[in-house]
C-alpha cells in the first residue's frame, strides 16, 4: 500500500487513461476490487428483517409459527431492492391478511442477537391504520393469527415481542437488542 492509502502506486493511478475525469481501470483492478467488496460482503453481511405491529385500540395483532414456538408480531426478512418499511407492509398482509395504510411510524431497531448472532438486525414499524384484505387461513408458515389485549397477552409469548409491547403501550424504556 503506498503511504496515501491506495493499493496501487499513485503514479500507476495516475497514469491510467481518463474517463470523464475518472482513471480508468484495468482488468485486473476491476477484478480485484470486485473480489475484495466480494469478501468484505461475505465476512460483514449483515441481514435486516422487520415486523409489523398493529394495533387497535389497547389490541395487538400477534401471530404463531408452525416452526417457532410462542406468539410474534408479523414480520420476515427485508428482500433486496426492497425497503424494510415495504417488507414490514408486504409480511404483514401474507401472514395475517391485513393491508396497512398509511406511513408507519418506525418504533426502533434492535439487534437480534436470538436470531442472527451479531449480525441480524430488526425493524419495527407501528401501524394503526389498516383493513381486512383477507380472512385470515393457517398454513404451512402461520397457524394462528389473533388480537390480543395488551393486558391478556399469551403465557408463551416471545420475550423480545414482550419487552416491544412494554416500551410502545406502558412506556418502558426502549432496549438497544431485541
Amino acid at each position: 500500500m503506498s503511504l496515501d492509502g491506495h493499493f496501487a502506486p499513485t503514479a500507476a493511478l495516475l497514469s491510467l487513461p481518463e474517463m470523464n475525469g475518472i482513471p480508468k481501470l484495468s482488468q485486473w483492478q476491476v477484478f480485484r476490487t470486485r473480489l475484495h467488496l466480494f469478501a468484505v460482503a461475505v465476512r460483514k453481511r449483515l441481514t435486516v428483517g422487520v415486523r409489523a405491529v398493529l394495533i387497535m385500540d389497547r389490541s395487538v395483532l400477534l401471530i404463531r409459527h408452525t416452526y417457532v414456538p410462542g406468539w410474534h408480531f408479523p414480520g420476515g426478512g427485508v428482500e433486496p431492492g426492497e425497503t424494510a418499511e415495504a417488507a414490514a407492509a408486504r409480511e404483514a398482509v401474507e401472514e395475517t391478511g391485513y393491508e396497512v395504510a398509511g406511513r408507519p411510524v418506525l418504533h426502533g431497531l434492535f439487534l437480534n442477537r436470538v436470531a442472527g448472532g451479531r449480525r441480524d438486525h430488526v425493524a419495527v414499524y407501528l401501524w394503526r391504520t389498516f383493513r381486512a384484505q383477507r380472512a385470515f387461513s393457517p398454513n404451512i408458515e402461520i397457524a394462528e393469527c389473533r388480537w390480543f389485549p395488551i393486558d391478556a397477552l399469551p403465557a408463551d409469548i416471545e420475550p423480545g415481542t414482550a419487552r416491544r409491547i412494554d416500551e410502545i403501550f406502558a412506556g418502558a424504556a426502549a432496549a438497544d437488542e431485541w
